[in-house]
């Protein structure tokens, strides 16, 4: 699997492929959440069932509105989840009518995130939309966290890895339920 740059990451996610990536703690797969044989191959990759969902990754809020039904929230709900980013906080929210069933799954939200990670926010922004976001590793495996860690784990089943770094965060982020305030995972 070769090493990429974030330019020719952003152009194979909108060529369909899937590509790793780094992101606060673990490498990310990531593809085009709007192209339904991207995501199929990444859920593939993954062993992974799409009625899970998955997690969009963008590099502000603006790239999220066309997904997320913002105005669902309370304005203290809103203003929770806005502050929280750029962060390792990642919010389940409801989802705008038509987001593709392979990215919300069995729900009718949709899991989403600002990253603060510097070349993750610089892919979403050269790719112009989110880009769905999972560790990159085979279920029920450690994520990897270093583009060597990567290309031995998912040799072969990658378009390519951005050669980046992790950040410095020790857990992948902590989801929260922006509704209920419930902690789907403490990070």
């Amino acid at each position: 699997m070769e090493r990429i740059t974030l330019q020719s990451g952003a152009r194979k996610m909108a060529e369909g492929e899937v590509i790793a990536y780094a992101t606060e703690a673990v490498f990310g797969l990531g593809c085009d959440p709007d192209n339904r044989e991207a995501v199929m191959r990444l859920l593939a990759i993954k062993q992974r069932p799409v009625e899970k969902g998955l997690i969009l990754l963008a590099a502000d809020v603006d790239q999220l509105r066309p997904y997320v039904d913002f105005d669902a929230l309370s304005d203290a709900q809103r203003q929770r989840v806005f502050d929280s980013w750029p962060g390792p906080y990642t919010w389940v929210v409801p989802a705008k009518p038509g987001v593709p069933e392979w990215i919300t799954g069995q729900f009718q939200s949709v899991a989403v995130r600002v990253t603060a990670h510097p070349q993750a926010a610089d892919l979403a922004r050269l790719f112009g939309k989110p880009m769905v976001s999972t560790s990159a590793n085979l279920s029920g495996d450690e994520p990897g966290r270093s583009v060597a860690e990567v290309q031995h784990t998912l040799s072969g089943r990658v378009a390519g890895v951005v050669d980046s770094q992790v950040g410095d965060s020790l857990s992948p982020s902590t989801i929260i339920n922006a509704i209920t305030g419930e902690t789907l995972r403490a990070g």
